[in-house]
């Protein structure tokens, strides 16, 4: 096997791909390693047992996709929370960033370490692969021996992979466990708390969410008879249409002013609650006669409405007339990937993802008042991506010398700003440039495992020699990594800022840019109300923390 690996050395990265996303699905106790991970554990293995390592190339390449498309995905909520109210958020983006830098700092110091192994301590403490690149990036910069400069990076990697395992415990437990016990509060009856101050309903209705939110019902009308469609609709209340009327077998043109009389067949479209009172309100609920029936489309928008930014979902509302909206129906949003509340209070940002269902007649006429439709058959528009990356790369060999360190921002800074200026663009004129999130979220996944196998492979050989030389001393200061940072913003976002206890550690997972930190609270909570503070603050800490790799390089080298 290993004559087989050393021939071709790509079998080995899809090698490490499968065992390292299988072993990144393994639960201890609640807690999952993830893909990413996994594949740089199984892949320092297999380099230290095969002593192969991947093209330079292959591993560049693979990650200006990943930070590039990392940007884009980032670019138009992180504009759009440089506002004064979003901004306060930033806090806890700066505590992250402060805290690292100084932890590095001082166990630089105090054990003594190579700024590889400085620079890979501070990526996995802030759970954040994208430093493992640009700090790489960043060493390959420096004048040394090329030797030397090999073995700063393989240490890079070997020192994620503790840090990252210990503080990736670290954030999950103080977030989902330790640190609610310590604000002395259920989770999910502060959830449900904020749920409804956001206009939700409750979150514990049993059956409700396994059966369809919204219904089509059809009605003989009796009890209606004589009143218009807009009192039969105001009557049902918010939620619900008029989408077609049949009287003696014919199809009637369904406008505002038209009356209802005995016998005719009303077809009503919307959610399940406004809905139930039909019986009572028109007539006995009938099976829909041939011609009655109709097709329910949904489709997604970008929102990009000069003025929405910034508006709750309930402004929204009430901002667009009930003519226009009549008969579509806002079924999902979501920001960066992840599902935002679908209540009245949730603030909405340019860029985010709408999900409309209704007719695709209503939609098609509704969704350019909001945003700008996204056309499902159009994944990625590689004119767009390819000039992103080429332009990243360019600005990343921008080279200013401070005193004998040369600083730049390398490819992973370059790719990352033109990522966030090609998403915020996107954003601002969604004629071009498409980038479906699904093509995107693969993109971005494969990239970094691509990246973080080759820096696994590569690292695996000089492991045992870094594991020899600091012993106990990386795990322990992968968990202060985690760990200082995480209790000074819940200390700022529960007692000084007074944020609602799922703000608070929505918050705190937002600024390690963790997800499983973020899905464990989230469970705990019984709904998504901390992905709202959660959203926010991950597009802030995923650009800047990133940018701190070249720094955490030279701050280690100027500390030796």
């Amino acid at each position: 096997m290993k004559e087989i690996l050393h021939k071709t050395p790509e079998m080995a990265l899809f090698i490490c791909l499968a065992l390292g996303y299988a072993l990144g699905k393994v639960k201890f106790w609640k807690i999952s390693l993830g893909g990413i991970a996994g594949t740089l554990i199984v892949a320092i293995f297999v380099g230290m047992w095969a002593k192969i390592s991947l093209n330079d190339q292959v591993k560049n390449i693979a990650f200006a996709m990943f930070i590039f498309t990392l940007g884009y995905l980032s670019g138009p909520s992180f504009f759009a929370s440089l506002n004064r109210k979003s901004l306060r958020y930033g806090t806890f983006t700066a505590i992250e960033a402060v805290s690292v830098l100084t932890i590095a700092g001082i166990a630089t110091v105090a054990l003594n370490l190579d700024l590889g192994t400085a620079a890979g301590l501070m990526a996995g403490g802030a759970t954040e692969s994208a430093v493992v690149g640009t700090a790489t990036d960043a060493i390959g910069k420096l004048d040394a021996p090329a030797d030397q400069i090999k073995t700063w990076q393989d240490n890079v990697g070997t020192a994620y992979s503790i840090s990252y395992i210990m503080g990736l415990i670290t954030i999950v437990l103080m977030t989902s466990q330790i640190f609610p016990a310590l604000m002395k509060i259920n989770l999910r009856d502060e959830a449900e708390k904020l749920w409804r101050k956001l206009g939700g309903g409750s979150t514990d209705e049993g059956a409700a969410p396994a059966l369809p939110e919204l219904v089509g019902r059809a009605h003989r009308v009796t009890v209606a008879d004589g009143q218009s469609i807009s009192q039969l609709e105001a009557a049902l209340g918010k939620g619900s249409t008029v989408e077609r009327v049949n009287r003696a077998g014919t199809n009637l043109d369904v406008t505002p002013a038209l009356k209802l009389a005995t016998g005719d067949v009303v077809l009503l479209v919307g959610r399940r609650d406004a809905l139930i009172t039909g019986d009572a309100a028109i007539g006995p609920e009938i099976y829909p006669a041939e011609g009655m029936d109709l097709e329910i489309d949904s489709m997604e928008a970008v929102l990009t409405a000069k003025g929405a930014s910034g508006k709750t979902i309930g402004d929204l509302r009430q901002q667009i007339p009930p003519g226009e909206r009549h008969g579509v129906f806002l079924s999902g949003v979501s920001r960066m990937e992840h599902p935002l509340p679908l209540q009245d209070g949730t603030q909405l940002n340019t860029g985010d993802t709408l999900k409309f269902t209704g007719t695709k007649k209503d939609l098609n006429s509704f969704l350019p008042k909001v945003g700008f439709k996204i056309d499902p058959a159009v994944k990625a528009d590689f004119i767009f991506i390819g000039l992103g990356v080429f332009l990243g790369m360019l600005i990343g060999k921008l080279t200013v010398n401070l005193g004998s360190i040369p600083l730049s921002l390398g490819t992973g800074g370059g790719c990352l700003l033109t990522g966030l200026l090609f998403g915020w663009l996107r954003a601002k004129h969604p004629t071009f440039g498409q980038y479906h999130p699904a093509a995107a979220s693969v993109v971005k996944d494969l990239g970094l495992a691509t990246f973080i196998c080759a820096v696994g492979l590569s690292s695996g050989p000089t492991a045992v020699a870094l594991i020899k030389d600091f012993g106990i001393a990386l795990p322990i200061t992968g968990i202060l990594m985690t760990l200082i940072p995480a209790s000074i913003s819940l200390f700022v976002a529960w007692k000084l800022m007074k944020l609602e206890a799922p703000l608070a550690l929505g918050a705190v997972c937002g600024q390690q840019c963790s997800t499983p930190a973020i899905t464990a609270v989230q469970s705990n909570a019984g709904n998504t109300t901390p992905l709202m503070s959660y959203t926010v603050i991950y597009a802030l800490s995923n650009v800047v923390l990133p940018l701190l790799g070249p720094i955490v390089v030279a701050m280690a080298h100027a500390l030796q």
